[in-house]
């Protein structure tokens, strides 16, 4: 009896982790609602500018945690087994909920589908046009896929159509709030264009690499300090072939992020003449008092392209 009572607890605990809790008084429209669950942060933000007010949205990976390291513990399993819906990148990062045969039956949605990826080490895009098979990064593709505004505007379209699919419904709710939401998007992608127009640079250095979608879709070229991964060692050949390399572009940012220790960066950009460091978020989490000011993906790819254009030498 005691065992049963303890699993019973830690199942509700689990439930609270991947959850908000909810209130005693919580309506019945509430209860209502579609359950959607994202594995992190970028799919998290976009999931709940096309779901409205129609769905309850939350996260598996907390907000400010860097989601390269990030494990999957057993007391959020039935939290996210609960869910409706799990939107998650079936090439990188989160293929395990893909992959986790607890998840087998849940309803499943890749935004990966489809999509023009990026092999690792090349700029080069190809149209996988995968279907059942779930890739990771031993499949060697960049995960990075929301950095491109246009890619985005693909993915808010598969969320769409599987909230639709889920909640027939509310059709027109989704229709609209895709609607809206591309709209912001191309507004970003004409600004991101017209800021790039005219720089002196097109390398940049990134912390680790994670910007080839957007490099990609606005003709930059991107190097980075590691790999697809910002973990692991650095090697005293890799900072002397970083900084030789920035010396031969003209290259005077280095740019860090804000879920990793910036030192590496510093001591980087020490070694550079008029040597600078700049904030170049690989937007995959969102730190807590961004949250606070309602700071959004729209808001932190501005802020990345402020920073960007200070890093290119823009007119």
């Amino acid at each position: 009896m005691f065992v049963l009572f303890v699993m019973f607890i830690l199942m509700l605990s689990s439930v609270s982790s991947v959850y908000p809790q909810q209130n005693e008084n919580s309506s019945r429209q509430d209860s209502e609602k579609i359950k959607v669950v994202a594995s992190f942060y970028p799919f998290y933000e976009i999931a709940k500018q096309i779901g409205g007010n129609n769905t309850i949205v939350t996260s598996v990976i907390p907000m400010g945690v860097e989601p390269h390291d990030w494990q999957l513990t057993p007391q959020q399993i039935p939290g996210i087994i609960e869910a409706d819906m799990i939107i998650y990148n079936g090439i990188g990062f989160d293929s395990w909920l893909g992959k986790k045969e607890q998840f087998r039956n849940s309803f499943l949605v890749d935004i990966s589908k489809d999509l023009q990826l990026i092999k690792l080490g090349q700029q080069e895009s190809e149209n996988l046009g995968h279907t059942d098979q779930i890739y990771d990064l031993t499949y060697g593709y960049d995960p990075h896929i929301w950095l491109d505004p246009i890619l985005v505007k693909n993915i808010s379209k598969t969320i769409s159509n599987a909230l639709i699919k889920l909640d027939p419904d509310n059709t027109d709710s989704y229709f609209r709030n895709t609607k809206n939401f591309n709209q912001e998007l191309d507004t970003l992608d004409s600004l991101i264009k017209k800021s790039l127009a005219n720089c002196e640079l097109k390398d940049f250095i990134t912390f680790h690499e994670s910007f080839h979608y957007f490099a990609n879709r606005y003709g930059l070229t991107q190097h980075a300090v590691h790999g697809s991964s910002p973990e692991g060692e650095i090697l005293p050949q890799q900072i002397i072939t970083i900084i030789s390399l920035a010396k031969d572009l003209g290259i005077d940012t280095i740019y860090s992020e804000e879920l990793k220790d910036p030192r590496l960066s510093q001591t980087l950009a020490s070694e550079i003449p008029n040597g600078k460091v700049l904030l170049l978020s690989p937007i995959e989490g969102i730190e807590p008092h961004e949250q606070k000011k309602n700071i959004d993906y729209i808001d932190k790819m501005k802020m990345n392209l402020e920073n960007l254009k200070q890093g290119l030498k823009c007119k």
